[in-house]
């Protein structure tokens, strides 16, 4: 697979493009029983939940190399204005997206 650029901003310095699309790469992840337990004593006691960080981070690599593969589908060259969202799925599912908008580039 060809390498896909991925922003944050609006344009890509030296490029000029078309833009494809909306794309996205989303994953749900689910809480186990130990990181709920983990979680559980550490709310008594306060400080980061590292379970809970780990599958977050993990989360959002899997988002963005999903958002990356999508993006290759449509015969992007980038994604620009990549974005985050996240949020909870019940008690025990957390739900990452990445999104942004597949662009390909000008020929000149």
């Amino acid at each position: 697979m060809k390498s896909i650029l991925i922003v944050t901003t609006e344009n890509i310095p030296g490029k000029k493009y078309q833009a494809l699309g909306e794309v996205f790469g989303v994953t749900t992840q689910s809480k186990n029983v130990l990181r709920n337990i983990g979680a559980g004593l550490k709310n008594i006691v306060g400080g980061e939940i590292k379970d809970y960080t780990k599958m977050l981070e993990e989360s959002r690599q899997v988002s963005v190399e999903r958002l990356r593969q999508n993006a290759a589908k449509m015969g992007a060259d980038a994604v620009v204005m990549m974005r985050f969202d996240s949020g909870s799925i019940g008690q025990d599912m957390q739900s990452v997206v990445a999104y942004g908008t597949a662009v390909k580039y000008l020929s000149e």
